[in-house]
């Protein structure tokens, strides 16, 4: 049995307060790794928030790793960990902006990343839409990443599979409502075979996000094996066999941040 311990950052970031959402991201995985845990996954979006351009805009979005993400890595590399961290980024070569999500190993290193591919228009109108689509090896697995509308349909999520993923990872900012969830992770599941891995957000945004009743969740063979909700800030943990494929715990473990 090869267990692992996966912690969601199921956290509350403050649209447009990149300093203070970092310092929360921080604090949230300092919390993770006195969890016990092997794999941490953050929301979408959680530096800036979802709606960011409409406050601060895109300036200060840099190429990475910028002295932050550095920084960060230093800490990653601190407590031992592995982690998927959505960040914003800005291409070093064409000047264009993604809306990426990083993995970091336990020594610190930036090993892969997968920028968005279903980018959507509106509030997402900054962000090019990403051309690679392939897993990241993890050492143990390869985890092929999704992010938030990645997984509307089956396309990337089987690209990745047929690249050797052997399990799926989704980073979102996905509340209920008019265009909410409705099925799309259990599908995928369905439609390749690999469990999935969902790691939403709490807290609220202007007009009509309110992710205060977002759920994380674990899913496999279509059908959900964990749900969380939370109305503040808290990291969600449970075990996972990653030879077998099989979860390991019977409810996610609460620790508030």
């Amino acid at each position: 049995m090869t267990k692992q311990r996966i912690s969601f950052l199921h956290i509350a970031p403050e649209v447009g307060q990149v300093k203070d959402n970092r310092r929360l991201v921080e604090s949230a995985l300092k919390v993770a790794a006195s969890e016990g845990a092997d794999w941490v996954l953050t929301p979408e979006l959680c530096i800036p928030g979802y709606l960011f351009t409409e406050k601060i805009g895109c300036d200060w979005i840099l190429p990475q790793p910028d002295p932050w993400m550095q920084d960060f890595c230093g800490l990653v590399k601190d407590q031992g960990l592995t982690v998927f961290l959505s960040h914003p980024e800005r291409d070093p070569e064409t000047g264009k902006l993604h809306n990426t999500v990083f993995v970091i190993d336990p020594l610190g290193e930036i090993i892969g990343k997968h920028r968005k591919i279903r980018t959507l228009r509106g509030a997402e109108g900054w962000s090019s839409p990403g051309i690679e689509i392939k897993p990241v090896d993890c050492t143990t697995v390869k985890a092929g990443i999704l992010i938030c509308s990645d997984a509307y349909q089956n396309e990337v999520a089987q690209k990745l599979k047929d690249q050797g993923a052997q399990l799926l990872v989704s980073l979102v900012s996905w509340g209920p409502g008019r265009c909410g969830p409705d099925g799309e992770w259990e599908q995928r599941t369905a439609d390749t075979g690999l469990p999935i891995m969902v790691c939403n957000r709490s807290g609220a945004e202007e007009g009509e996000l309110d992710y205060r009743s977002a759920e994380s969740v674990v899913a496999q063979d279509g059908r959900r094996l964990l749900t969380a909700t939370s109305d503040r800030s808290v990291v969600l943990s449970f075990d996972w066999d990653m030879e077998t494929m099989t979860l390991l715990s019977e409810d996610f473990d609460r620790a508030y941040v």
